[in-house]
């Protein structure tokens, strides 16, 4: 019998302190002192003023760099025209021959003024799209006629170009305007 009731006075120990560490931390946290309390609310308020502060950070760093690609695009359409402008002083010098001048020597003069601006276009990476007598290419062509042909090599064979095409490495800036030869008698 006593060693009954010692086994039951060590499980009362053990409840009771179990108990009282519960009891401790219900008073540590529910009760908590008012220094406790102030220290974390002003924590919180330090961390939504590092909020706004980098809410506000973000605002400012996207706007600016919205103004630095506009600022950048202008520049780039600027140094285009750059560019171009000696062509147009040679298309104005072209047609500035007196009216008693040959046309021949406009047409010396116009073909000039296309060889500069092409070069233009090739130092910016733009190429004249191939056509005539090249297969067709529905990514870079635009069939706006066929024409029945009866050789059977000339089926799907651009005939003709009506307008330029143009592309860069990276994309078709204009589809070439073309005629495409279809065998006679094959279907669409």
């Amino acid at each position: 019998m006593p060693e009954e009731n010692l086994e039951k006075s060590m499980e009362n120990e053990i409840l009771n302190d179990g108990e009282n560490e519960a009891d401790n931390n219900v008073e540590g946290e529910g009760s908590g002192t008012e220094n406790d309390a102030g220290t974390r609310e002003s924590e919180i308020e330090d961390l939504k003023n590092q909020l706004a502060a980098a809410r506000a950070d973000l605002y400012n760093y996207r706007q600016r760099t919205e103004r630095e690609r506009a600022r950048s695009r202008k520049m780039i359409v600027e140094d285009k025209i750059t560019e171009f402008l000696p062509v147009l002083d040679n298309l104005d010098r072209a047609l500035s021959v007196p009216e008693n001048g040959s046309a021949k020597d406009v047409l010396i003069g116009v073909r000039m003024v296309q060889r500069q601006f092409l070069s233009i276009l090739e130092n910016s990476e733009v190429t004249v799209i191939l056509t005539t007598g090249c297969p067709f290419d529905p990514l870079v062509h635009d069939a706006v006629e066929t024409e029945f042909v009866e050789a059977a090599e000339q089926d799907g064979i651009i005939l003709c170009e009506f307008m330029r095409g143009y592309r860069t490495p990276e994309r078709v800036l204009r589809p070439a305007q073309v005629r495409v030869g279809r065998l006679r008698g094959r279907e669409l």
